[in-house]
Protein backbone atom coordinates (compact mmCIF):
# COMPACT_ATOMS: atom_id res chain seq x y z
CA UNK A 1 0.00 0.00 0.00
CA UNK A 2 2.70 2.45 0.96
CA UNK A 3 4.59 1.75 -2.26
CA UNK A 4 1.52 2.65 -4.36
CA UNK A 5 1.00 5.83 -2.33
CA UNK A 6 4.64 6.81 -2.85
CA UNK A 7 4.24 6.37 -6.60
CA UNK A 8 1.15 8.58 -6.49
CA UNK A 9 3.09 11.26 -4.60
CA UNK A 10 5.80 11.54 -7.26
CA UNK A 11 5.74 14.76 -9.35
CA UNK A 12 4.40 14.65 -12.89
CA UNK A 13 6.94 13.66 -15.53
CA UNK A 14 5.96 13.71 -19.19
CA UNK A 15 8.71 11.24 -20.10
CA UNK A 16 7.74 8.92 -17.23
CA UNK A 17 3.94 9.01 -16.99
CA UNK A 18 2.08 7.25 -14.21
CA UNK A 19 -0.87 5.31 -15.63
CA UNK A 20 -3.57 3.38 -13.77
CA UNK A 21 -4.89 0.30 -15.57
CA UNK A 22 -8.05 -1.68 -14.81
CA UNK A 23 -10.72 -3.74 -16.53
CA UNK A 24 -14.50 -3.96 -16.27
CA UNK A 25 -17.14 -6.30 -17.69
CA UNK A 26 -20.28 -4.63 -19.11
CA UNK A 27 -23.49 -6.22 -20.33
CA UNK A 28 -25.15 -5.32 -23.62
CA UNK A 29 -28.93 -5.01 -23.33
CA UNK A 30 -31.44 -4.80 -26.19
CA UNK A 31 -34.90 -3.26 -26.08
CA UNK A 32 -37.77 -5.67 -26.80
CA UNK A 33 -40.06 -2.72 -27.56
CA UNK A 34 -39.02 0.67 -28.93
CA UNK A 35 -38.71 3.32 -26.19
CA UNK A 36 -41.21 6.19 -26.14
CA UNK A 37 -39.60 9.48 -27.07
CA UNK A 38 -39.84 12.62 -24.94
CA UNK A 39 -42.99 14.69 -25.32
CA UNK A 40 -44.20 17.89 -23.64
CA UNK A 41 -44.65 17.06 -19.98
CA UNK A 42 -43.39 13.49 -20.41
CA UNK A 43 -39.90 12.05 -20.05
CA UNK A 44 -38.28 9.43 -22.27
CA UNK A 45 -39.65 6.01 -21.29
CA UNK A 46 -38.59 2.41 -21.87
CA UNK A 47 -40.19 -0.96 -21.19
CA UNK A 48 -38.88 -2.89 -18.18
CA UNK A 49 -38.28 -6.01 -20.31
CA UNK A 50 -35.02 -6.37 -22.21
CA UNK A 51 -32.89 -8.99 -23.96
CA UNK A 52 -29.30 -9.77 -23.00
CA UNK A 53 -26.98 -9.36 -25.97
CA UNK A 54 -23.67 -10.62 -24.60
CA UNK A 55 -20.91 -8.87 -22.71
CA UNK A 56 -17.83 -6.81 -23.50
CA UNK A 57 -14.70 -6.01 -21.55
CA UNK A 58 -13.38 -2.50 -21.02
CA UNK A 59 -9.68 -1.80 -20.48
CA UNK A 60 -9.11 1.57 -18.80
CA UNK A 61 -5.85 3.49 -19.18
CA UNK A 62 -5.92 6.53 -16.89
CA UNK A 63 -3.18 9.12 -16.47
CA UNK A 64 -4.70 10.98 -13.50
CA UNK A 65 -2.20 13.83 -13.21
CA UNK A 66 -2.48 14.74 -16.90
CA UNK A 67 -6.27 14.34 -16.89
CA UNK A 68 -6.16 11.88 -19.77
CA UNK A 69 -7.84 8.52 -20.16
CA UNK A 70 -8.43 5.96 -22.90
CA UNK A 71 -10.78 2.97 -22.97
CA UNK A 72 -10.35 -0.13 -25.12
CA UNK A 73 -13.40 -2.29 -25.85
CA UNK A 74 -12.61 -5.99 -26.25
CA UNK A 75 -14.73 -9.12 -26.44
CA UNK A 76 -12.81 -10.83 -23.63
CA UNK A 77 -10.14 -10.16 -21.02
CA UNK A 78 -7.77 -13.08 -21.47
CA UNK A 79 -3.98 -13.18 -21.23
CA UNK A 80 -3.83 -12.44 -24.93
CA UNK A 81 -6.04 -9.38 -24.55
CA UNK A 82 -3.81 -8.13 -21.73
CA UNK A 83 -0.70 -8.66 -23.83
CA UNK A 84 -2.11 -6.68 -26.75
CA UNK A 85 -3.30 -3.97 -24.34
CA UNK A 86 0.24 -3.56 -23.00
CA UNK A 87 1.69 -3.28 -26.50
CA UNK A 88 -1.00 -0.73 -27.38
CA UNK A 89 -0.12 1.27 -24.26
CA UNK A 90 3.58 1.38 -25.11
CA UNK A 91 3.48 1.79 -28.89
CA UNK A 92 0.30 3.81 -29.49
CA UNK A 93 -0.66 5.75 -26.36
CA UNK A 94 2.84 6.61 -25.08
CA UNK A 95 5.34 6.07 -27.92
CA UNK A 96 7.65 8.85 -26.65
CA UNK A 97 7.74 7.85 -22.98
CA UNK A 98 11.02 6.54 -21.61
CA UNK A 99 9.18 4.41 -19.03
CA UNK A 100 5.59 4.06 -17.84
CA UNK A 101 4.77 3.46 -14.19
CA UNK A 102 1.71 1.20 -14.44
CA UNK A 103 -0.62 0.70 -11.47
CA UNK A 104 -2.60 -2.53 -11.84
CA UNK A 105 -4.33 -5.25 -9.85
CA UNK A 106 -2.84 -8.63 -8.98
CA UNK A 107 -4.76 -10.72 -11.53
CA UNK A 108 -3.27 -13.91 -12.93
CA UNK A 109 -3.35 -12.45 -16.48
CA UNK A 110 -1.35 -9.37 -15.45
CA UNK A 111 2.04 -10.91 -15.91
CA UNK A 112 5.18 -10.69 -18.03
CA UNK A 113 4.62 -14.31 -19.11
CA UNK A 114 1.36 -13.31 -20.82
CA UNK A 115 3.43 -11.19 -23.20
CA UNK A 116 6.01 -13.93 -23.73
CA UNK A 117 3.29 -16.47 -24.53
CA UNK A 118 1.78 -14.44 -27.37
CA UNK A 119 4.65 -12.27 -28.63
CA UNK A 120 7.76 -14.29 -27.84
CA UNK A 121 10.52 -13.29 -25.44
CA UNK A 122 12.21 -10.69 -27.64
CA UNK A 123 9.06 -8.66 -28.22
CA UNK A 124 7.92 -9.14 -24.62
CA UNK A 125 11.27 -7.81 -23.37
CA UNK A 126 11.00 -4.81 -25.68
CA UNK A 127 7.56 -3.94 -24.29
CA UNK A 128 8.55 -4.57 -20.68
CA UNK A 129 11.68 -2.42 -21.04
CA UNK A 130 9.33 0.58 -21.09
CA UNK A 131 6.95 -0.62 -18.38
CA UNK A 132 7.31 -0.73 -14.62
CA UNK A 133 4.51 -2.70 -12.94
CA UNK A 134 3.25 -1.57 -9.53
CA UNK A 135 0.68 -4.05 -8.16
CA UNK A 136 -1.98 -3.08 -5.64
CA UNK A 137 -2.19 -5.36 -2.58
CA UNK A 138 -4.75 -8.17 -2.47
CA UNK A 139 -8.19 -6.93 -1.40
CA UNK A 140 -7.08 -3.32 -1.92
CA UNK A 141 -8.19 -2.51 -5.45
CA UNK A 142 -9.55 0.81 -4.09
CA UNK A 143 -5.94 2.02 -4.34
CA UNK A 144 -6.22 1.93 -8.14
CA UNK A 145 -7.49 5.31 -9.37
CA UNK A 146 -8.81 3.66 -12.52
CA UNK A 147 -11.69 2.38 -10.38
CA UNK A 148 -12.69 6.00 -9.71
CA UNK A 149 -12.71 6.72 -13.43
CA UNK A 150 -14.78 3.59 -14.10
CA UNK A 151 -17.31 4.88 -11.57
CA UNK A 152 -17.53 8.19 -13.47
CA UNK A 153 -17.88 6.31 -16.75
CA UNK A 154 -20.68 4.15 -15.35
CA UNK A 155 -22.64 7.19 -14.14
CA UNK A 156 -22.14 9.41 -17.17
CA UNK A 157 -22.09 6.92 -20.02
CA UNK A 158 -23.20 3.41 -19.09
CA UNK A 159 -26.33 4.16 -17.08
CA UNK A 160 -28.68 3.27 -19.95
CA UNK A 161 -29.16 0.26 -22.18
CA UNK A 162 -26.52 -0.13 -24.87
CA UNK A 163 -27.57 -2.74 -27.39
CA UNK A 164 -24.39 -3.67 -29.23
CA UNK A 165 -20.63 -3.14 -29.31
CA UNK A 166 -20.78 -0.32 -31.87
CA UNK A 167 -23.14 1.69 -29.67
CA UNK A 168 -21.01 0.99 -26.59
CA UNK A 169 -17.79 2.04 -28.34
CA UNK A 170 -19.18 5.26 -29.84
CA UNK A 171 -20.70 6.33 -26.52
CA UNK A 172 -17.39 5.74 -24.75
CA UNK A 173 -15.42 7.61 -27.44
CA UNK A 174 -17.66 10.66 -27.07
CA UNK A 175 -17.36 10.55 -23.27
CA UNK A 176 -13.60 10.05 -23.43
CA UNK A 177 -13.03 12.93 -25.84
CA UNK A 178 -15.02 15.36 -23.70
CA UNK A 179 -13.19 14.33 -20.51
CA UNK A 180 -9.80 14.57 -22.16
CA UNK A 181 -10.54 17.95 -23.76
CA UNK A 182 -11.35 19.28 -20.28
CA UNK A 183 -8.13 17.70 -18.90
CA UNK A 184 -10.15 16.40 -15.96
CA UNK A 185 -7.65 15.12 -13.38
CA UNK A 186 -8.11 12.95 -10.29
CA UNK A 187 -6.71 14.60 -7.18
CA UNK A 188 -5.57 11.81 -4.88
CA UNK A 189 -5.26 13.01 -1.27
CA UNK A 190 -4.70 9.79 0.71
CA UNK A 191 -1.02 9.77 1.74
CA UNK A 192 1.37 7.47 3.59
CA UNK A 193 0.82 9.55 6.74
CA UNK A 194 -2.94 9.03 6.37
CA UNK A 195 -2.33 5.28 6.00
CA UNK A 196 -0.35 5.26 9.26
CA UNK A 197 -3.28 6.92 11.00
CA UNK A 198 -6.13 4.90 9.47
CA UNK A 199 -4.38 1.54 9.72
CA UNK A 200 -2.39 2.18 12.88
CA UNK A 201 -3.39 -1.20 14.33
CA UNK A 202 -1.40 -2.91 11.58
CA UNK A 203 1.84 -1.06 12.31
CA UNK A 204 4.30 -2.18 14.94
CA UNK A 205 4.65 0.15 17.92
CA UNK A 206 8.15 -1.09 18.81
Amino acid sequence: MEHILQVYAQPYQAKRPMVCFDEKLVQLLMHLRPPLACAPGKTWREDYEYKRNGTRNLFMFLEPKAGQRHVLVTQRRTKQDFAYAMRYLVDVLYPDADCIDLILDNLNTHHYHSLVEFFGKQEADRIMSRLCFHFTPNHASWLNMAEIEFSVLAQQCLSRRLEHEWMLATEIIAWEQARNAAHTPIRWTFTVDDAHNVFRQHYSTT
